[in-house]
């Protein structure tokens, strides 16, 4: 872990199934970025919560 980081529990929903994942990031941005390296640009983030 980096100085600064945080838990954020992210709702995405792909293919009509919808999943609540733990991301450890420093802000919300990062987050949503590591979701999208991750899943790629087609999930769709719901929320994104600490």
């Amino acid at each position: 872990m980096r100085c600064g980081e945080k838990c954020f529990h992210v709702t995405i929903e792909k293919e009509n199934d919808t999943k609540n994942i733990p991301v450890y990031a420093r802000t919300q941005i990062e987050a949503r970025k590591a979701i999208r390296r991750k899943y790629g640009k087609e999930v769709e983030i719901r929320t994104i919560t600490r």
